[in-house]
């Protein structure tokens, strides 16, 4: 099993970061905000201003504090770009961010109001060759199993982005989705969501808590309340 890094060039500099409970951005999704704290709006307008990079970490189980005194977040997190933005006439965002990739957190200093961190490679361990067609099936078959239409993905799609799709269709409990987002081993990740899959259907159960971002709005977007708190 070979080490994979990402092919993303990842930034040199520090990038803001928007802690969310419960929310987890995976490669190739698109996640929509909803900002409106003034310390995150800051962040977007610098965002705009720059190359719209940042990094969303969900925020770590059990009210943490980093040693910043802010909550503590997940080590591995997505770092994202800007597809997308409304500004309202109240000074509120509306983002779309797409993922690019997972990486490993260092935070710095920070003299914004808002926080900053350094993104480490996250380097994955792909599914040996004999395996990868097998499991690549499996995951998609599972996955379709749970939307109206088939997968609209060429059959070259590799096992790590149909296991991350997977775990997005199940949208499990939060230790699991936190779990599987970590696992750097791209064919236990596989069978953590198909283990998964198989536990909802023999229970008769497709259905699940989704990710945990605050939606305090109900407009269906992750609003900004990193404490998971409703201040």
């Amino acid at each position: 099993m070979d080490p994979q890094s990402t092919d993303i060039n990842l930034p040199n500099a520090p990038v803001p970061l928007f802690p969310l409970p419960g929310v987890f951005l995976f490669p190739h999704q698109v996640l929509p905000l909803h900002v409106f704290e003034p310390r995150y709006r800051a962040m977007v307008r610098d965002l705009l201003d720059g190359p719209g990079r940042l990094v969303i970490a969900s925020t770590a189980i059990g009210g943490r504090e980093s040693t910043t005194g802010e909550p503590a977040v997940v080590p591995v997190a997505g770092l994202g770009e800007i597809l997308r933005h409304e500004h309202l006439a109240d000074g509120r965002y509306l983002l779309w961010v797409v993922g690019l990739c997972r990486v490993h957190l260092q935070e710095v200093a920070s003299e914004r109001p808002y926080r900053l961190v350094e993104c480490l490679p996250f380097v994955e361990t792909a599914v040996p060759a004999p395996e990868a067609a097998g499991l690549a099936r499996e995951l998609r078959a599972a996955t379709t199993a749970r939307l109206k239409d088939s997968l609209p993905l060429p059959d070259s799609t590799p096992p790590g982005l149909l296991a991350d799709l997977l775990v997005q269709t199940l949208q499990p409990e939060r230790a699991l989705v936190e779990r599987a987002f970590a696992e750097p081993d791209v064919r236990t990740r596989a069978r953590l969501a198909l283990q998964e899959a198989a536990r909802r259907t023999a229970h008769g159960d497709e259905t699940g808590p989704g990710q945990t971002g605050d939606d305090e709005d109900g407009d269906g977007e992750n609003d900004d309340d990193e404490n998971g708190d409703g201040a």
